[in-house]
């Protein structure tokens, strides 16, 4: 099995892009995979197109998952990760629901390293808070949205490692996580549950 990646999913402010920050400090592999997005808002993470750029890359087959939130369209482009990979690097790809995550995976699903990034409500909203969102009630409407989403689409073992960050460091979990994709790479182990759910 060829491992292909790292998932990294859950709430808004969870810690996403904290944590894979922290993953690439540890080991320079670990890139984040920029998302395509058509529309406006935070640039940190994204790649900005037209709506004809990325219909030109629909067209041709190469969006594995395509997302409307926020009033704008988000999209993960095949090629992207392919030149990665080329490259010697290890995609971490940030996912807002399970629906997209499974089209990502496909039919090999333990082919990526599925992690949940968990946080209560209270400090979504305090992050969201401090790092000068704008839109933090519709931050808490998709924490809301994340919960439903979980309750309908997985079951208890589709996550290989389930982290809160609110009780460890960004470095710790980075760890974690490195440790859990290793095993997935070098054995195709079962799925291993995080100690501090």
């Amino acid at each position: 099995m060829s491992t292909q990646g790292i998932v990294l999913y859950g709430p808004p402010a969870s810690g996403k892009d904290t944590v894979t920050a922290a993953l690439h400090s540890l080991d320079p592999r670990f890139v984040l995979l920029p998302k395509l997005k058509v529309g406006a808002g935070r640039a940190a993470g994204y790649e900005f197109v037209t709506s004809e750029h990325l219909g030109k890359l629909r067209d041709e087959g190469r969006l594995l998952v395509e997302t409307r939130r926020y009033g704008n369209v988000y999209a993960i482009d095949r090629q992207a990760i392919e030149v990665r990979h080329a490259a010697g690097y290890v995609p971490v790809v940030h996912m807002g629901n399970i629906p997209d995550l499974r089209r990502l995976i496909g039919r090999v699903p333990d082919s990526w390293l599925r992690v949940l990034l968990w946080v209560p409500r209270e400090v979504t909203e305090l992050r969201s808070r401090a790092r000068g969102d704008i839109d933090t009630g519709k931050r808490l409407t998709a924490w809301d949205e994340t919960v439903d989403d979980l309750e309908a689409n997985t079951d208890a073992g589709f996550f290989h490692l389930r982290l809160h960050t609110d009780r460890l460091s960004p470095e710790a979990a980075a760890k974690e996580i490195m440790s859990a994709y290793d095993r997935l790479r070098v054995a195709g182990c079962p799925h291993e549950e995080g100690s501090h759910r």
